[in-house]
């Protein structure tokens, strides 16, 4: 009988940064408590049998033969991942596995991330293949590229992958440079899922990449990383409305990155929260991926005792916001976010290890 493992890989909150990953720039995320666990063993056939305990479903198809448009969405993210370590000369034979979850999905927290580095811990730890930690972010993320469809940047991967406890995660997305700003402080982080479920498959998303890549190019720019908010008004005249907005959305999401991780250094979460709030109202108004019922949350929050800050978390559209809350405050802020909308619910959690961290303390 074949030794059964087991593979963790939490999911993650963007704290900001929001749609600056694939334009080449920061972000500061964290990894939250709760994610994805994959559950298996090898094969002696090339077949995969993966099993979703939250769904009861299974699905059973040849190593040899996978295709994204013949399997249930669900299993994509799982078996993109083996696509990739085919593709990529990586040691790979038939598994069974089950996946089991204790993350909301379609709550902004990249359940669809946690997963992929899942399989990836799991499939290099059943057949020996010694990866790097940055090579097993970009496995990942090509899997979500290429089998399920979506533009998504390496921010998610690297965040559940990379991230330690206590600390926030910065991300350099141009050079992959992983750095920790220590979050020193009696605060936590509450995640609000409005309730409204979004697929990025569905378009926005890559219409949203496809306008920054528009702004860089009209800006003469390799990626709108290179682009300052300054030198972005003084070339509002040549850009097309829509296009501009997009990109005003960027330069000021990194610039409030930078000036966010001086901020925690400092513990000054007054001055953080304040930049949350205005990421959102960016989101809202010149990126247009929000949705009235995360403005909602946000403009709650921003009555509630005991919040510093408050924004949209993720993609966007749908999903969930972000509450940076003094300690001690958590029930009140849970109890009017729940009251807000119906069907809100709330995920208090601190800064949590990711995945590689926590393989090696388990």
């Amino acid at each position: 009988m074949a030794t059964m493992i087991s593979t963790y890989a939490p999911g993650r909150a963007e704290l900001l940064g929001n749609h600056t990953d694939y334009n080449e720039g920061y972000v500061l995320a964290l990894a939250v408590d709760r994610g994805v666990t994959l559950t298996g063993r090898a094969r002696a056939d090339r077949q995969i049998h993966i099993h979703s305990r939250e769904f009861d479903k299974t699905e059973v198809v040849d190593l040899d033969h996978l295709s994204s448009e013949k399997v249930a969405p669900w299993s994509r993210y799982t078996l993109g991942v083996a696509d990739q370590f085919r593709r990529n000369d990586r040691p790979v034979e038939g598994f069974e596995v089950e996946i089991s979850s204790n993350l909301p999905l379609g709550a902004g927290l990249s359940s669809s991330a946690a997963l992929e580095n899942a399989t990836v811990l799991f499939l290099g730890k059943l057949f020996g293949a010694n990866l790097e930690p940055m090579l097993m972010a970009r496995l990942a993320q090509k899997a979500e590229n290429d089998f399920v469809g979506v533009r998504c940047g390496l921010m998610d991967q690297i965040a559940s992958l990379m991230s330690k406890a206590r600390h926030t995660t910065f991300i350099d997305c141009r050079t992959t440079e992983v750095g920790h700003v220590p979050v020193e402080g009696k605060i936590k982080f509450i995640l609000a899922n409005s309730g409204v479920k979004h697929a990025l498959v569905s378009g926005e998303y890559n219409e949203r990449r496809s306008d920054c890549e528009a702004a860089a190019h009209a800006l003469g720019v390799h990626a709108l990383r290179d682009a300052s908010t300054e030198k972005l008004k003084s070339r509002k005249s040549e850009l097309a409305d829509r296009i501009y907005h997009r990109a005003l959305h960027i330069t000021g999401e990194n610039e409030r990155v930078l000036e966010g991780s001086a901020a925690l250094r400092n513990g000054d979460f007054a001055r953080f929260g304040e930049l949350m709030f205005a990421s959102h109202e960016s989101s809202r108004v010149n990126f247009e991926n929000s949705c009235p019922e995360l403005d909602l949350l946000v403009a709650t929050a921003r009555k509630i005792p005991g919040v510093y800050g408050a924004r949209l978390s993720g993609g966007g559209f749908a999903g969930a916001t972000i509450n940076l809350v003094e300690e001690g405050y958590e029930e009140r802020v849970v109890k009017a976010l729940t009251d807000t909308l119906p069907g809100v619910t709330c995920l208090v959690t601190a800064a949590a290890d990711g995945a590689l961290e926590y393989a090696k303390s388990h």
